[in-house]
């Protein structure tokens, strides 16, 4: 198995989204080749409801995918299109936006306050960005969960992965989407597919994500008491693991253990014209997006 080396290992860095919701951005309106299929991904874990009680309004999409997994707490949606429901803990929503819908989603806490969550944004083709919307809901309990001899855990969402299959199916980008769980100690190689683009978040741990006899972590260089030194410095959580090309990649976890999301996909490899909630080929497509949100014309009649 040929690993993939690290390229970068960043921290997700704080950011309010829609009516005021605090929350981690790992990345997002940067180089969309540099995760292309994916253009962004959102942490948005709180403890306190006056950080996510205001949700996200009414906004619209088109042309993007946008993947929901909450961990505690809910998310009510509706949409245009008379859709509603609520996501609980453990579940998924794939919704693809396609040539246009209006959305809102609400954010409820569990009995402890929490909401926690993650939302992610993948690039549709130039051939599906004008495609009827759809949603595909998945509860948690129908997730398929595959436990190793040595304890590792993998949730698949979405893909193939050691025999098992998600349920989420007919995305363009072919994802794989996985939660892992790798216990204290334990060195875990995983396959990842060589053609596409990798990348891993981490959320609760640490772990060092290279080809190490023990968790050392990556070497860094940081700022200790005003001198520049290189360091051991282990991934931990709201750290994003942005991966080089290869067909698999190991993982030390840490002395508590590791939990993060390993998630790939088949680059799109197209011209990207984005933005806001809106992402297109060109600027002349994206500046009709916008024309037609003032002209009453953005969402199109079903076929």
């Amino acid at each position: 198995m040929s690993l993939r080396p690290i390229l970068e290992t960043r921290a997700a860095q704080p950011h309010t989204e829609g009516a005021g919701v605090k929350l981690h951005r790992a990345f997002g309106f940067q180089d969309p080749s540099e995760l292309d299929p994916f253009l962004l991904f959102d942490d948005f874990r709180n403890e306190n409801p006056e950080d996510y009680l205001r949700g996200f309004p009414w906004h619209p999409h088109r042309g993007i995918e946008t993947i929901t997994y909450v961990l505690a707490g809910s998310v009510e949606h509706g949409d245009s299109l008379g859709n509603a429901g609520t996501l609980g803990a453990g579940d998924v929503q794939w919704m693809t936006a396609g040539s246009g819908i209006l959305h809102q989603e609400m954010p409820s806490g569990n009995a402890k306050g929490q909401m926690h969550g993650f939302q992610l944004w993948g690039n549709l083709p130039a051939s599906q960005k004008m495609t009827a919307p759809r949603y595909q809901d998945v509860k948690g309990t129908d997730i398929p969960e595959i436990i190793d001899d040595d304890g590792t855990c993998v949730k698949v969402i979405a893909g193939d992965f050691w025999g098992k299959r998600g349920l989420v199916d007919g995305i363009a980008a072919d994802p794989q989407y996985l939660d892992v769980f790798v216990p204290a100690g334990v060195k875990k190689t995983l396959p990842v597919d060589t053609y596409r683009r990798a990348f891993a978040y981490v959320f609760e741990g640490e772990a060092a994500f290279a080809d190490a006899s023990a968790p050392q972590g990556v070497l860094l260089e940081k700022e200790v008491a005003g001198q520049e030194v290189n360091i051991r410095d282990l991934s931990g959580d709201r750290t994003l693991i942005r991966f080089g090309t290869g067909d698999g990649i190991t993982v030390q976890a840490g002395p508590e253990g590791v939990r993060f999301l390993l998630i790939s996909g088949a680059p799109i490899n197209e011209p990207v014209a984005w933005h806001g909630p809106i992402v297109m080929n060109t600027q002349a497509e994206l500046h009709q997006a916008f024309r037609e949100l003032r002209n009453g014309t953005f969402i199109k009649p079903a076929h």
